[in-house]
């Protein structure tokens, strides 16, 4: 088990190294997470939902992902209130008081730990994720996804530690010495992780960190430039909001408050005739060539931030100047002429009109709609591929004129289009398919670039894993990390 000494220092990409890298070495590992909590999720072949850090890890492992690698998904809702995804399938919402409470703690705990049995009796090694600090001891009653699931799974554990907040010897030795003594033993080794500078002046910090914390560091892991690993956060798209640049095909992606499945604009980001950006700033939706509006955990409560912000306005705006939009799963819901929420699934607003652009109505529904999904868009022959996660249903307003953009391998229709230039669509992943990125920008390639074309997206994501593995084995010393595991390999 990777654990933490607090949250975002690492544990996931570590994790993805370690998934490819005994992969590479022979074994069959999969990745688990007994817990997750992340707007970003994914479908399995089965038509579940699991977060997708799980996903992105099962890819590593290079094997398909299945809930068993993430029983229980926590996707929040508003600042108190999350959706509850059990085993791939929604349980309901639950303020965070309500889902931490100890009633009803050994059924979740029962079924982490048998979606882990089961798991354990496929693959070898498994490659286990805590969440957050394992020194978060008010919790420690109710926890199923750090020392209780090491506990079960009779786990060695590896503590990353991320040195570039600061504190790295403090953070070390607390969450050590808070650890009751029997989970104590159970962490072999630290991990120093998001390491700057030149590794050599930090030498005596590694020899002093052993000797307070009495177990060996086992790497010392530098940041990494020119690997592109899904994220599992958005917290990194506050960090990609830049301005409109010339010569680009300028792609401006709505900054929602609840966005989802941003991974979604992950291959436009690395095609270079196109400069994508985040934004809720009007001005600069005014320079966008294609406006994208993504998905949402809330769409209702998104949708009526956007009126009160003035984006709303921007958008229908850019519309009538004659910019591309596009809206994706809650986006796709958004650009219809209105939403309703009977049974609150989303929370206290029932119904709000849309932004009027599509001419469809959106009804939210108890039951989740999880698949993946093959498609043709148009008029195209090609076969494309994506994944739908939403809990509307879109159906045509009445008296409409607008075509499906997609038609399914099973005969039915997805999304609406009422101009080349306006479109929505359920799919995700709709965007790393050549044939829909080309069609998206054909307007634009002339006036804008000459620059290339993306690459083979899968292909790209395998170069990557195997990039991160040769970062991560460079940096940790793996034969030790072996004895600790009990291999003399």
């Amino acid at each position: 088990m990777l654990a933490g000494t607090g949250s975002d220092v690492g544990k996931s990409i570590i994790a993805t190294a370690l998934c490819r890298i005994f992969r590479q070495d022979g074994y069959s590992p999969a990745p688990f997470k007994a817990q997750n909590m992340a707007l970003n999720s994914y479908a399995t072949p089965e038509g579940l939902e699991i977060g997708r850090a799980q996903a992105v890890q099962a890819e590593a492992a290079g094997i398909a992902c299945h809930t068993d690698m993430n029983p229980l998904l926590l996707k929040p809702s508003s600042e108190h209130t999350s959706q509850v995804i059990i085993c791939g399938k929604p349980a309901g919402n639950k303020d965070a008081y309500q889902y931490f409470k100890r009633e009803g703690r050994e059924e979740l705990r029962k079924t982490v730990n048998e979606a882990f049995d089961r798991l354990n009796a496929k693959y070898n090694p498994i490659v286990m994720e805590g969440a957050g600090s394992i020194a978060e001891i008010n919790l420690s009653d109710s926890d199923l996804v750090n020392m209780s699931m090491a506990k079960h799974a009779n786990a060695d554990v590896i503590l990353v530690a991320d040195i570039d907040r600061g504190g790295v010897f403090a953070s070390a030795y607390g969450t050590i010495m808070l650890q009751n003594e029997e989970d104590r033993k159970r962490i072999k080794g630290i991990i120093v992780n998001k390491f700057r500078g030149d590794i050599r002046l930090f030498q005596p910090g590694i020899k002093m960190l052993e000797d307070i914390c009495k177990m060996p560091v086992i790497g010392v892991v530098p940041y990494y430039s020119g690997i592109n690993i899904e994220e599992e956060d958005s917290v990194m798209l506050g960090y990609k909001q830049h301005e409109a640049e010339e010569g680009k095909i300028n792609i401006a992606v709505i900054l929602l408050r609840h966005i989802s499945n941003f991974t979604d604009f992950n291959t436009l980001e690395r095609d270079e005739r196109v400069h994508l950006y985040y934004t809720n700033n009007t001005s600069e939706l005014e320079k966008a060539d294609i406006i994208i509006i993504p998905g949402t955990k809330n769409t209702l409560d998104d949708l009526y931030e956007l009126r009160i912000n003035g984006v709303a306005q921007a958008i229908m705006k850019a519309h009538r100047r004659g910019t591309t939009i596009l809206g994706i799963c809650g986006g796709y819901q958004i650009m219809g002429m209105e939403i309703y929420d009977p049974d609150s699934v989303e929370g206290n607003l029932t119904m709000l009109p849309g932004l009027g652009l599509l001419p469809v109505i959106t009804t939210m529904q108890k039951e989740k709609v999880t698949r993946q999904t093959s498609f043709r868009f148009g008029q195209s022959a090609e076969t494309c591929h994506g994944y739908e996660i939403h809990m509307g249903k879109s159906e045509p307003a009445e008296g409409s004129t607008a075509c499906p953009l997609n038609t399914l391998d099973d005969g039915r229709t997805d999304g609406c289009v009422t101009e080349d230039k306006c479109m929505g669509t359920y799919i995700h992943g709709i965007l790393d398919n050549r044939p829909f990125i080309e069609y998206l920008l054909k307007d634009f390639q002339k006036q804008k670039s000459t620059k290339k074309a993306y690459s083979d997206y899968a292909a790209f994501k395998e170069e990557q894993y195997d990039k991160l593995a040769e970062h991560v084995r460079k940096n940790i010393d793996m034969s030790l990390l072996y004895k600790i595991l009990g291999r003399n390999d």
